[in-house]
């Protein structure tokens, strides 16, 4: 067995696309469109798992989130039984600062130097996970309080 995707749904796809590729530094490695349907399938890996591809047929195997959005239409809640995403960096704190720079809240800053939460546009929670050992303990993160859930 081995896992494949996560599948989310946006609402506006130019918006997640900006948030999941500019703001988060995903890329898009293949993309589905269905007129009958009416949807477009969009998936998305970190930089780090298409360089671990070296074929890029092999990217539809690889860990991937599918971003789809419906043309026409739809409101969707925050499903209960969906927690998060969760990604290693190398550095949290440059992660973070990046992030915010790019207008990204962080609802949970890195104060421990080894996890943070953001959330997408669409309220998808994100964790963020320091790569190895915490980093040293450090301002501005020591003193930033959470903003909202995550």
């Amino acid at each position: 067995m081995r896992y494949l995707h996560t599948m989310v749904r946006v609402k506006n796809l130019e918006m997640a696309l900006d948030f999941y590729c500019d703001k988060l530094g995903l890329v898009e490695t293949r993309r589905y469109e269905d007129e009958t349907g009416r949807f477009t399938l969009v998936f998305l890996a970190t930089l780090e798992d298409v360089r671990a591809s070296n074929n890029p047929e092999s990217f539809k195997f690889s860990p991937t989130i599918e971003i789809t959005w419906n043309w026409d239409k739809q409101t969707y809640s925050e499903g209960k039984n969906f927690g998060h995403l969760a990604y290693q960096v190398n550095d949290i704190y440059a992660k973070c600062q990046q992030l915010l720079d790019k207008g990204v809240t962080i609802n949970r800053p890195p104060r421990d130097g080894y996890m943070a939460f953001i959330r997408s546009p669409d309220g998808i929670s994100i964790e963020l996970l320091q790569r190895g050992d915490p980093l040293p303990r450090a301002e501005p993160w020591i003193s930033m309080k959470n903003i909202g859930s995550w």
